[in-house]
């Protein structure tokens, strides 16, 4: 086998050099057996104690398309994306020219050198390395998809020893995953020596770029999104899931399921204690949720933007019948089928005021899986409290992709809250049953189970307007009685969700910054970017809606609060103005919407431009300590 070197033109820029810090990007055909590779890679440094954050861009097909695999690795903790990539792999010659350009100038790049490519393919300003990955593959193996599937666990075999990953933590992993599959377990490791002789043998190694062993991931845990919100929903009561299949939400009713098959069939009698239904559609899906709420199950149903716009109907229904109901919303690129596979923050809207006529709905917003794990245990009482639909709005970043969070909480004393439901001791004694009238100033009436009492408690569920008696009624003072209440209920609200958490600059400032949800982790080194060029913002993370007294309050503390949001038509900020009625001028935006999770070189590009366009003063020249 001929010897190959790492190549470099003599123009070439300084080769980075960091540890524990630096962006790779893995670039792959789909259906080639890359995903699972990429991840062992990813964790393989995680096991190492150093924190990173694996975000998987992927086509909506089965395969033959470009699939994408970033990691980031930061000792900090910086979850986000960075923006820039210090190390291409490039494995797909269909994107090659895209991929080279994303490179940071003295990164590195690895490629398949079986083939030689013209000096006209490279750039002049980065570091590139060749491994006859298809060569070796070829004198080892002789069925074609093994040289495929084989190739790719050479390439981590590589970069262990470039970027001074400890072998034995890949081969731990390697066991774990292939644990009683021994013959496929030791082609494996075969492969990966096989890429990691062929670098010590013949390439210069370690490079700058290096990993080196930490303690700081600490006792988080390792999860995505959707997996955590399946299990909230299993600890938050939920007895019923119908849903339609759908990218990127999908996953979230596998777990549901998994879940369940663990921790809800009788250990007596075998029988399992849940419905977990697939319709045949998402409006098939929704209604059955509806109506197992209305008849006192906890359900929820697990959809993406399209299935939000076909369940409008129902979703009106529950709410002007007042059903206790979950969605869970996976967000992705719109609108029609848009981008299925690529991640927006795009439903908000179409959320806030689903179906016709004059509606409000409670958003949970949480920014990553632990508080995926949180909100949606916390929508089922909410659900159950408000008599309403609530919806939880992750995307396909916090859904999709393995993060580090804190591990799940559960109080194991805790109670549900099934807000007011009238028993049948209360309806004997004599107590007073107006299912849409409030009893006590909050706007949420009281209800009953079906079958509560033989002869009292019942009333007729209808969606069309009705006194608080449930009675029909076209009279125009008691359809504005029922619109008022509800509005009332939705004001309750306000205290009930999750509150939103205020970041104060060290040093008063006349900025601020309002985002959500998986916008947090790049927000976060965003605003230690700006620090460091000597720009203070305070930021607000909004985590629920409706928006609590404190979100207008921020505002007014400031002359500016850029809404930073992805999605093309600043849907946080139209609620916001709304809400508020604020002057759009003192909240402007910050959108990203290219389906790529936004970048933290992106915000604090956008935001920095614009305070030294306002005059922001720099950090000597602030007021006061707070």
């Amino acid at each position: 086998m001929a010897s190959v070197q790492a190549e470099s033109s003599s123009n070439a820029a300084s080769p980075l050099s960091a540890v524990n810090d630096f962006v790779i990007k893995f670039a792959n055909v789909n259906g080639s057996g890359s995903a699972s590779a990429n991840e062992l890679f990813a964790k393989s440094i995680l096991r190492m104690g150093v924190p990173v954050s694996p975000r998987n861009i992927f086509p909506s097909n089965i395969q033959g398309l470009p699939t994408w695999y970033e990691v980031r690795v930061n000792e900090r903790g910086w979850l986000g994306r960075r923006g820039g990539v210090d190390f291409m792999v490039a494995m797909n010659p269909q994107t090659w020219d895209g991929d080279l350009k994303e490179i940071e100038p003295g990164g590195y790049l690895l490629y398949d050198s079986t083939k030689p490519l013209p000096r006209s393919k490279f750039r002049d300003d980065i570091h590139v390395i060749g491994v006859p990955l298809t060569q070796i593959c070829s004198e080892h193996y002789t069925v074609a998809r093994e040289r495929q599937l084989f190739k790719n666990i050479m390439y981590i075999g590589a970069l262990s020893v470039l970027l001074d990953i400890d072998p034995a933590v890949i081969e731990a992993l390697l066991g774990e995953q292939y644990r009683g599959k021994e013959k496929l377990l030791d082609a494996n490791r075969q492969a990966f020596h096989l890429g990691r002789r062929h670098v010590l043998d013949n390439l210069p190694h370690p490079i700058g770029l290096r990993v080196r062993r930490a303690d700081n991931v600490g006792e988080r845990i390792f999860v995505d999104g959707n997996t955590a919100a399946a299990l909230g929903c299993v600890y938050g009561g939920a007895t019923v899931c119908a849903w339609y299949p759908i990218t990127p939400s999908s996953s979230l009713a596998e777990a549901f399921q998994k879940y369940c098959m663990k921790y809800r069939v009788d250990a007596a009698t075998g029988a399992n204690k849940f419905a977990i239904v697939q319709a045949e559609d998402e409006i098939a899906s929704i209604g059955m949720v509806v109506g197992a709420g209305w008849n006192g199950a906890r359900a929820f149903t697990t959809t993406s933007g399209p299935g939000i716009s076909l369940m409008n109907e129902f979703i009106g229904l529950a709410y002007f019948a007042e059903i206790p109901v979950t969605i869970i919303d996976v967000q992705r690129g719109g609108p029609s089928t848009g981008m299925p596979t690529r991640t927006q923050q795009s439903d908000l809207l179409a959320c806030a005021y689903a179906s016709h006529g004059d509606t409000k709905h409670v958003l949970l917003l949480p920014e990553d899986p632990a508080e995926c794990f949180d909100f949606s245990a916390a929508a089922l009482d909410l659900a159950d409290r408000l008599q309403t639909p609530i919806f939880v709005l992750t995307d396909l970043d916090i859904g999709m992709n393995q993060r580090l969070c804190a591990p799940f909480a559960w109080d194991d004393t805790r109670v549900y809250d099934r807000g007011k439901v009238m028993t049948a001791e209360e309806l004997e004694a004599g107590r007073d049953f107006g299912r849409y009238k409030d009893v006590d100033g909050d706007g949420i009436p009281y209800r009953t189970y079906p079958g509560t009492h033989p002869t009292k408690g019942s009333y007729f569920t209808r969606g069309t307007s009705r006194d608080p008696y449930a009675r029909y009624s076209e009279r125009g003072p008691d359809y504005v009685y029922n619109m008022e209440r509800l509005l009332h209920k939705f004001d309750t609200a306000r205290s009930l969700v999750p509150q939103p958490i205020v970041r104060n600059a060290a040093r008063r400032t006349r900025f601020g910054a309002i985002y959500y949800g998986s916008t947090s982790p790049a927000m976060t080194e965003a605003i230690a970017l700006l620090e460091q060029d000597g720009l203070l913002i305070d930021t607000l993370r909004a985590r629920a809606f409706p928006f609590p007294d404190s979100v207008r309050d921020f505002i007014d503390a400031h002359d500016a609060v850029y809404i930073v949001e992805q999605n093309r038509d600043a849907q946080l900020r139209s609620l916001v103005v709304n809400e508020f009625g604020i002057d759009p001028a003192r909240v402007p935006a910050v959108l990203h919407y290219d389906g790529t999770p936004i970048t933290a070189r992106y915000i604090a590009r956008a935001i920095g431009e614009r305070m030294r366009t306002a005059g922001a003063p720099l950090v000597a020249d602030l007021g006061a300590n707070r």
